[in-house]
Formats: C-alpha cells, sequence, structure tokens
C-alpha cells in the first residue's frame, strides 16, 4: 500500500500497530485526539474528532487501507459513545465509500457477544448478547460494515478483539486474550488476502481456554502462535481465581455484564 491509515493511534493497540506496521504502506498516517507526538519520515499525524463528518472525510482521502482502532474503548455515557462510536463510524464509512473504497479492519470486541456464559463455545453465527452501551456500539459498526460490503463493496474484517495487551493479567484473560504479535500476523493476513469479504474474527491467541471458534475465517491464513497456558502458574500465583458467583467468572464479558448505564 502506498498510504495506511491507522485511527486510534494513540492507544494500547494502536501504538503498537505504529511501530509495527510500517513494512505494510510508504506511509502511515496516524489520527487520534491525543498526543502523537512528532511524526517520523515514513507518518502523517492528522489529528481527528470522529464524529467530525468534514475532518473524517479529510482524513480517509489517499488512503489504500485503514486499521480503525478508534473511538471510545470502554463503556461510557451514551453521548460519547455515540459520538466516537456510532456517528463516528458512519463518518468513516461514507468518507470511504467517496474515496477509493480502501479496505478496513475495523476493532469491535468481545462485549458485542459478552452476555454468553463461559460454559458456551461460540462462532461467528452466534446472535450477539452485548453486554452495555459500549457493546451495543460495536454490534452498530458490524452491521454497518456488513450494509457497506454487501451495497457498496467495501472489505472488512470486523475483529473481535478479546483482550490484546503484553500478557494476561487476570484469569478470565486466559481465555480471551490475544498477544500483541498474533495481533499484528492477523493484520497482516487481513490486508495479504486476495479477497475478505466482510467476516467476524475472534480477536484470540491459540489460548488452551478459549471460547471463540474461527473455523469460518481458516481462508485468511491467519495462525496463532502464542498460548495464555503458559502465563497460568504465574497468575494462580499472583491472585486467586474469581468466584464462581462473579461475573468475571460466568459471563464472557466479565465485569462489563455487571456494569450500570454510565450517567453525564
Amino acid at each position: 500500500m502506498k498510504r495506511l491509515l491507522i485511527t486510534g493511534a494513540a492507544g494500547g493497540i494502536g501504538s503498537v500497530c505504529r511501530k509495527r506496521l510500517t513494512h505494510m504502506a510508504d506511509t502511515l498516517r496516524l489520527s487520534g485526539r491525543g498526543d502523537l507526538g512528532e511524526p517520523a519520515p515514513h507518518e502523517e499525524i492528522m489529528l481527528c474528532d470522529l464524529g467530525d463528518k468534514i475532518a473524517v472525510e479529510e482524513l480517509v482521502e489517499g488512503c489504500d487501507g485503514i486499521v480503525h482502532m478508534g473511538g471510545q474503548s470502554t463503556e461510557a455515557s451514551w453521548d460519547v459513545i455515540r459520538n466516537a462510536n456510532i456517528e463516528g463510524m458512519f463518518n468513516l464509512y461514507e468518507a470511504a465509500r467517496k474515496h477509493g473504497k480502501p479496505r478496513i479492519l475495523y476493532a469491535s470486541s468481545n462485549h458485542a457477544i459478552g452476555f454468553y456464559r463461559q460454559s458456551q463455545n461460540i462462532d461467528a453465527t452466534a446472535p450477539v448478547r452485548p453486554d452495555g452501551l459500549y457493546g451495543v456500539s460495536k454490534v452498530f459498526g458490524e452491521a454497518l460494515a456488513s450494509m457497506y460490503h454487501d451495497k457498496f463493496g467495501i472489505e472488512t474484517a470486523c475483529v473481535r478483539i478479546g483482550s490484546c495487551f503484553p500478557e494476561p493479567t487476570s484469569h478470565r484473560m486466559l481465555s480471551t486474550w490475544m498477544s500483541f504479535d498474533d495481533f499484528i500476523r492477523l493484520v497482516e493476513c487481513v490486508f495479504r488476502v486476495p479477497v475478505l469479504g466482510c467476516p467476524i474474527i475472534y480477536g484470540v491467541s491459540a489460548n488452551d481456554a478459549t471460547w471463540w471458534d474461527n473455523t469460518s475465517v481458516a481462508y485468511l491464513g491467519w495462525q496463532p502462535h502464542d498460548n495464555s497456558e503458559s502465563h497460568r502458574a504465574r497468575l494462580d500465583s499472583e491472585m486467586a481465581a474469581p468466584n464462581r458467583n462473579a461475573p468475571d467468572a460466568i459471563y464472557q464479558g466479565g465485569m462489563f455484564t455487571a456494569d450500570g448505564i454510565h450517567e453525564e
């Protein structure tokens, strides 16, 4: 690619993409609302509020691909979620429709299906069960991506990210963890495969304890290498497992299922 846009480039995963996707395009266009520092020679920085339609159109113009990590990343008030994750998604896809229909990797979330129990194993065909307003916004994003694919041919990988951190930090993450290495491998596959379509992909490493089945996206050629099981002994020594009646031990979405509605 000549130009790859990374939104949310100041965030945890976005900053990893900034460092490790330099081989994917001649230029990385980096966007966010916070300080992104000084651009490297191969970088462009464009600060942008995703709720600003005109700014998003300028952001997307000239890009051959988009890694969309931007938006509100946790539970929040409806006004905050609506601006970033509802209006922002619509603005992004309208801009993509008008400017060359670039392929998109959309950072969806496991919270789109958070009310499934940890005793259940699910795949991409499972009906959505969001565990909060944040999860609802991710379901909206997946539906929007599907419509723009069917109607306009924009290809999107909707990645339901589990817990993407250097290592799992809780017993629940033994099932949801995705290493940075495995995420970068996934990004590479998404932009390399000749025909992507609009698949739902569970963003999870090759964990023994996972609840999610990615059989339907085997055509991507993505093979996660890491396994959270290597961290189990450490977690057992550092903390007690959650009480069996706690949301973290019952639901795939963990404590998000116990959140109330956030007021302003």
